[in-house]
């Protein structure tokens, strides 16, 4: 794994007197939980198969079901041909429309509709810190600016949207468009694949409300906090998983990842390695070919 590249000393240091330097403060240990959790989203160290099953076997009692049968393999490829039969996202879809198809609903849209009511709960705790400077008036729901963060806080972008922008949104571009869609990508050639959960690389979603309670902005209900805490578990100890009734998939995580800084990003977001040798390659020897097609432009997008 390549470290990702540490920020500009110009991107850290303090924008007009209106930013205080508590909030400056704040973001700088916002970017040290940013920092930590990259680390496990690009881990390539050998999964915890043991904390890994344990977490799986709450998440399935915790939607009524059974301890599933754990099938590890190597690589996601080596996955495809244990997934006949699990829900695709067209599948899942249905579930949520008004007309619901007859019979339970599959595991895994237990699981989708839990996370959601989790993320709506942790939402709720959230409140914001006072920055000092005056309030960013949006007009007609229009979004945030996305601005160096610093000078963000210092226009009156609240602290929270920072945080979305700098922690959530940044390790999404570095984990999910950076790493788990050209991967996923490069399966697709085997149909549509079923519905997944990512290990490693939700650490997106997991950092930003972890940072939120480490740096005191949200205090979540005791069940609430403890399956956050299950998922990043989770996510500190195995790659990607697909839930089925009686057996669980799982994926150990890749033994090679190398990346790149983005250029120009103001979070640190990377990529995997462009040129030379496959940036990714599994413990069974898959090199997953990458799409390198440069995105449309590498600045943060709100």
């Amino acid at each position: 794994m390549t470290a990702p590249a540490r920020p500009r000393a110009a991107r850290e240091s303090l924008p007009p007197h209106s930013l205080s330097e508590l909030v400056a403060e704040y973001w700088r240990h916002a970017v040290e939980i940013r920092r930590e959790w990259l680390e496990h989203g690009l881990s390539t160290r050998p999964a915890d198969r043991t904390v890994a099953e344990e977490i799986v076997a709450g998440i399935y009692a915790r939607h009524s079901r059974h301890r599933p049968h754990v099938h590890w393999v190597a690589s996601p490829r080596q996955a495809l041909p244990l997934l006949d039969g699990l829900p695709t996202h067209e599948i899942l879809q249905r579930w949520v429309m008004a007309r619901r198809p007859p019979g339970p609903p599959p595991l895994a849209s237990d699981i989708a509709a839990g996370l959601s009511r989790l993320r709506s709960a942790l939402d709720a705790c959230i409140s914001d810190l006072d920055t000092g400077a005056p309030r960013l008036v949006r007009r007609n729901g229009q979004p945030w600016p996305v601005l160096p963060p610093l000078e963000a806080l210092a226009k009156g972008v609240p602290l929270r949207e920072v945080l979305r922008q700098g922690v959530r949104d940044a390790l999404r571009t570095s984990l999910a468009d950076g790493f788990y869609l050209p991967v996923r990508a490069a399966l697709a050639g085997h149909g549509p694949l079923p519905v997944a959960w990512y290990g490693q690389q939700e650490a997106h979603w997991i950092a930003y409300y972890d940072a939120l309670r480490r740096l005191g902005l949200a205090r979540y209900r005791p069940s609430d906090n403890d399956q956050l805490d299950d998922w990043a578990t989770l996510a500190r100890s195995c790659g990607w998983w697909w839930p089925g009734e009686r057996v669980c998939v799982m994926v150990d995580r890749p033994a090679v990842l190398e990346t790149e800084p983005i250029p120009d990003g103001w979070h640190e977001q990377v990529r995997l390695r462009r040129g030379g040798r496959p940036p990714v390659e599994y413990r069974d020897g898959w090199q997953p070919p990458i799409a390198t097609a440069r995105p449309s432009s590498s600045r943060d997008r709100p």
